[in-house]
């Protein structure tokens, strides 16, 4: 049995002091908006309860679907960068970028380069190259296959879109065909839900139709994303049967907000191609803020 713990929308706290040049951008509505919202409910205490519970269970692997950051500046990128690497070994965990992480131009490449230790395939470079498409990559784990996407670009004020392009999807399809033609478990991680209607206009992913035919002709067996805050689940188009596509909420949301706490998804793999099994444990912050514990569990596959 393999086991994989997804969390989402790290949005890691608090807010560096930024300099005014790094304040006359779109940073500047990121700005207002987090000391007038974001801030009274997303705790960076809430966000080591639950790391301190997922190491507790042991998986075998972590994946986290984007936003890692808030404001995508050289401090909160380098402040992420310390975490990654106390959270655990590179080879242990798979990260996509988020739109958060792409907030202004140039910041996406930044992010990369930082984190690419995170976001490399197995077979691709052994650092970042500069405009080297890194995406999608996969990692083989096991019995599974760990294919990274990105819809992680910068985007006007007010709009928190992502994008996914065609030659992204040719290269998906690519390395799903070859993970299911090696029998593997396929686990597709984006931050974007593919979905259509699953979020507002301004915050939706340009090239779901896209994505949905990379998955029906490429096949895979699960789908995770973050973006919504959300614990979501949907369902694709697959070549057998319908593929799930799961969302969870943000790492870091405590208490007393409009959204669901903070909360994360521990997916139990086993089994074999054509009769795989598939349990998901999705864990929650308790009222008090400071315990974590079993809110649901569902199974995808009998």
């Amino acid at each position: 049995m393999f086991k994989l713990a997804h969390i989402s929308d790290v949005h890691l706290g608090p807010l560096p002091d930024l300099s005014f040049r790094e304040l006359a951008s779109k940073r500047i509505t990121g700005f207002v908006n987090w000391h007038r919202n974001r801030a009274r409910h997303l705790f960076p205490g809430t966000l080591a309860c639950l790391m301190d519970d997922i190491e507790k269970r042991d998986p075998d692997h972590l994946a986290i679907t984007g936003d890692l950051v808030n404001l995508a500046s050289s401090l909160e990128i380098g402040a992420v960068t310390e975490w990654l690497t106390e959270a655990g070994d590179p080879q242990d965990i798979s990260v996509v970028p988020g739109n958060h992480d792409a907030y202004v131009p140039g910041a996406y490449e930044k992010t990369a380069r930082a984190w690419f230790p995170f976001m490399r395939g197995d077979s691709g470079p052994a650092g970042w190259i500069k405009d080297h498409h890194c995406f999608p990559y996969m990692r083989v784990r096991g019995s599974v296959a760990l294919i990274g996407c990105s819809t992680a670009v910068a985007t006007p004020p007010f709009a928190a879109s992502g994008y996914f392009g065609p030659r992204q999807a040719r290269a998906t399809v690519n390395l799903l065909r070859a993970a299911g033609e090696a029998g593997l478990f396929r686990v597709v991680m984006i931050h974007h839900p593919p979905i259509r209607g699953a979020t507002s206009m301004h915050k939706r992913m340009i090239g779901i139709r896209r994505f949905a035919a990379t998955i029906s002709s490429g096949g895979a067996e699960l789908v995770i994303h973050g973006h919504t805050h959300l614990n979501t689940v949907y369902w694709l188009r697959g070549h057998a049967a319908p593929v799930p596509v799961v969302g969870i909420a943000s790492a870091s949301q405590g208490p007393g907000g409009s959204k669901p706490v903070a909360a994360y998804n521990l997916f139990s793999i086993a089994g074999e191609p054509g009769a795989w099994r598939l349990t998901r444990e999705r864990f929650a912050l308790g009222a008090d803020a400071k315990t974590v514990s079993l809110a649901e569990t569902t199974q995808f596959h009998a």
